[in-house]
């Protein structure tokens, strides 16, 4: 993949070409993770909970996907999407690491304030944090 450029860009009409078991997947494992992690803090406690909260979910579901999805739109045109199907969910598996560096911002800063100042307050710092620290991530990825 080195020297070509992946167009990332927000299509709403994309949403068109899931399916709605898809769907129900991705979001059935997300609440099945949370509900693990809940039954894993009721019993060893919050900090081994918050632990298995972190797992991601939903990113094994989005990244098979996607790379289903970007397969068969190569297939269509007669073309094998193999290879642009896995640079697919490898971008996206990019993301999601940088996303995860600024969820360790996030959950620092929660850890470290939540104690001493009010829900609102610290929650709102703690997002701006994994914004920061996530968009900065991304931009540097995009100039190297």
């Amino acid at each position: 993949m080195k020297g070509r450029l992946l167009k990332i860009e927000f299509n709403i009409s994309a949403l068109r070409g899931t399916r709605a078991h898809e769907h129900l997947l991705r979001f059935g494992l997300g609440g099945l993770a949370t509900v693990c992690a809940g039954l894993i803090a009721k019993r060893f406690g919050p900090i081994t909970g918050g632990l298995f909260l972190a797992f991601p979910a939903i990113f094994p579901a989005a990244a098979t996907m996607l790379e289903k999805h970007e397969k068969e739109k190569k297939e269509k045109v007669g073309s094998d999407g193999s290879r642009r199907g896995r640079e697919a969910a490898a971008l996206d598996a990019l993301g999601a690491t940088l996303g995860s560096i600024g969820l360790c911002a996030f959950a620092l800063m929660m850890w470290r304030y939540l104690p001493l100042h009010s829900s609102g307050l610290t929650f709102s710092l703690a997002m701006g944090a994994w914004l920061v620290i996530s968009g900065s991530l991304w931009l540097l990825r995009k100039q190297a």
